[in-house]
């Protein structure tokens, strides 16, 4: 199937682009009237308008006018912006342009996003076509996620020992989940490099005044952890005044401002940790300390949430007791910013660590030997052996300082085969244009250019195999692969750039994968029939609306300034609850994506049973380390019900008294809403496993 084809194929609405339209040579834009004529379209958001209440509380933005975009905006703006980098590109490197073709693509694309076939990440939705891109050019700000080695802070000369630090900070509070390693403290240690005394009286003294942007934030950490692991010591004290009081709107990211305390706390906690270290090689705990401690602070920096995940050795007892707040109770203030994981390797014993595991879910695992030998599994890809870790979901591997963006797309929205890979061309345009585009940071560009990598991932999995079988996924999936790679080189060639490393992958997803009612990457879900709560603010012009419709609202017992929502929530007839699909059938079931879709990674948190399963996971972790990369698990917990929880397990006559009270002609997608403050995005590529 040819791009030609897809473009002139019938789109589900009207295809209106026109010769005037094509030939326009300035910047490009979609066809008005291609847009205006989904004005009216009521959007198939899933869930009993879940999806919808979503979009308008994390990605709907303010307008120019004071409005907040509906659903057909946001596109129009996200496709724009996606074209124009395209466009861009293009003419920077005296590359061919050709109006009319863009406009048939991105009209295209428009339509598979709008019917929710593909969706960009939340990242995109959010960011793409906006102010950040369009006039800051804060372009890493697409990207979902990233990760970051400490084993060669000091191999340029021990000037910025302090870089994999502030790379972490930085990126997290452009929204951006790290995973980082604890290989620092080896190299400390191999090259005796000792912890510095900057308090000595033969230091000189430094003020820094802390500027009020993201960039002084960044920069102070730094010189802060400089201070002491550079070879020239230098004292900082800083000046906090120029940063803004707490209350004030973020603008461009949505929440805000934190005031300076947050910053003031993590200053203090860094000199705290780093003091005890003084004259002694940096430790593998004060390296997870302090990423843990800069997470802590970009979330009482009103980013809201942060993303990590730790790597370490198996056989280290200092790492694999991080958790042990017995053992570490000072890290019970902080250790919750990070999953922990451990760099395994094919054949070793797992009895201990499967025991741990057993009892709070931690550490998970990663087999770097299989991340760097195979593509999908069984397959051998010699091109990816310089990847050194991998994002806090653990479905991308990546090369230290390396970014990836990450698109989703749902196979149970599609009627066919043939559907489904008309779609992943768009979803594929989308991700690769997002490779075009550059960081502000060097390192994080030199190997994006060459790698390009991409993660076209499946969410809605657990619907497919009810409705179609497990064979019809394995078809359906390895027939996608081929569709992928045939995809990838065409659109290589067009932007005169290397192919993708890697293509696919399997991400959990978080409120993306609402917005179009599919279960979250392969999980299943808790129970068929859910009530889902979200919180609403008490100015949302939505809210009336959502009265009239039916829904049931309370008052917020936490947030005096939210209204909680409440959502019935059918995940689809036969769709079976967490409790029903074994460990083993998960386990198979992420073997099945990582041999016959996902090249990088399957996103996977193996829910078990504590009394009949726990016994079983060292055997099971025998069995998967040859058909998988890195696995998760969490122990199934009966934690007790506690008022307004996000998600309830209903029975079905329950379910069908709450929709019933939902009027089927709400118009939602109708109301205008003037709220003054700007959506708050989703953040990183995770759900709620991921994401602290």
């Amino acid at each position: 199937m040819s791009s030609s084809s897809i473009c002139i194929s019938d789109l589900t609405m009207n295809s209106v682009h026109s010769q005037s339209s094509c030939g326009n040579t300035g910047s490009f834009s979609l066809d008005p009237e291609f847009v205006a004529s989904y004005a009216e379209t009521k959007p198939p958001f899933g869930f009993n308008g879940l999806g919808e209440i979503v979009y308008r509380r994390t990605y709907s933005r303010l307008k120019v006018d004071g409005m907040r975009e509906q659903w057909f905006e946001t596109i129009e703006r996200v496709v724009n912006g996606t074209f124009r980098r395209q466009q861009e590109w293009a003419e920077r490197n005296a590359l061919r342009w050709d109006a009319c073709e863009a406009q048939c693509k991105a009209q295209t694309m428009y339509d598979k996003i709008f019917t929710m076939k593909f969706l960009p990440p939340g990242r995109g939705l959010w960011a793409m076509g906006s102010p950040l891109t369009e006039e800051r050019r804060l372009f890493a700000a697409l990207n979902n996620c990233a990760f970051v080695s400490t084993s060669k802070m000091w191999d340029i000369g021990g000037a910025r020992p302090s870089k994999p630090f502030v790379f972490l900070m930085d990126a997290a509070m452009l929204g951006v989940g790290v995973g980082f390693d604890t290989r620092g403290a080896e190299a400390a240690n191999a090259q005796n490099i000792l912890v510095g005394n900057p308090h000595s009286v033969n230091t000189r003294t430094v003020t820094y005044t802390v500027p009020d942007s993201r960039e002084g934030w960044v920069e102070s950490t730094g010189l802060l952890i400089d201070s002491y692991l550079a070879y020239d010591h230098v004292n900082y004290e800083f000046d906090y005044s120029q940063v803004r009081a707490a209350g004030m709107p973020i603008k461009g990211f949505g929440g805000v401002t934190s005031g300076p305390e947050p910053l003031r706390e993590l200053h203090q906690l860094i000199r705290h940790t780093l003091d005890k270290h003084i004259d002694q090689p940096l430790s593998v705990t004060a390296i997870v300390d302090l990423m843990n401690l800069i997470g802590k602070c970009v979330v009482s920096g009103n980013v809201r949430r942060t993303a990590e995940i730790a790597f370490g050795d198996p056989h280290d007892p200092e790492y694999v007791d991080l958790k042990n707040y017995d053992v570490n109770p000072h890290r019970a203030a902080f250790g919750w910013t990070s999953n922990n994981s451990v760099f395994a390797t094919v054949g070793m014993d797992y009895s201990d660590i499967s025991r741990r595991v057993q009892k709070n879910g931690e550490p998970g695992f990663q087999w770097m030997e299989n991340a760097r030998r195979y593509g999908r599994m069984g397959e051998e890809n010699t091109r990816d052996t310089r990847i050194e870790g991998a994002n806090p979901c653990n479905e991308q591997c990546l090369e230290s300082y390396e970014l990836c963006c990450l698109v989703e797309t749902f196979p149970a929205n599609h009627d066919s085969l043939n559907d489904y890979l008309e779609t992943l061309e768009s979803a594929l345009l989308y991700a690769k244009t997002v490779t075009l585009l550059p960081t502000h940071w060097p390192e994080t560009n030199r190997v994006m250019l060459r790698n390009r990598r991409i993660g076209t991932s499946v969410s809605g999995v657990a619907q497919f195999i009810t409705r179609h079988g497990i064979n019809e996924l394995r078809t359906w999936l390895d027939t996608a692969y081929a569709r992928v790679q045939e995809i990838d080189t065409h659109i290589s060639e067009l932007f005169c750039v290397p192919k993708s490393v890697k293509t696919t992958s399997v991400k959990p997803s978080g409120t993306v994968s609402l917005l179009a009612g599919a279960t979250p990457g392969m999980h299943y879900p808790e129970s068929r029939f859910c009530i889902r709560r979200v919180r609403v603010s008490k100015n949302s012009d939505i809210l009336p609306a959502l009265d009239e419709a039916g829904y049931f609202i309370e008052e917020d017992v936490v947030d005096k300034s939210s209204m909680v929502v409440e959502i019935p929530v059918d995940h689809g007839e036969g769709v079976r609850g967490l409790r029903d699909v074994s460990m083993w059938e998960q386990l198979a079931l992420a073997a099945l994506l990582q041999k016959y879709w996902s090249d990088n990674q399957v996103s996977c948190t193996i829910t078990f049973d504590p009394a009949s399963e726990g016994p079983q996971l060292c055997n099971a972790l025998d069995y998967y380390q040859y058909q998988l990369k890195g696995v998760s698990f969490l122990p199934r917990m009966d934690y007790g019900a506690f008022p307004q929880m996000p998600y309830e397990a209903i029975d079905e006559a329950t379910y069908n008294k709450m929709a019933a009270n939902i009027k089927s002609e709400s118009q939602l997608h109708l109301v205008q809403d003037f709220e003054k403050r700007d959506a708050e995005a989703e953040r990183f590529c995770s759900n709620d496993v991921c994401t602290i």
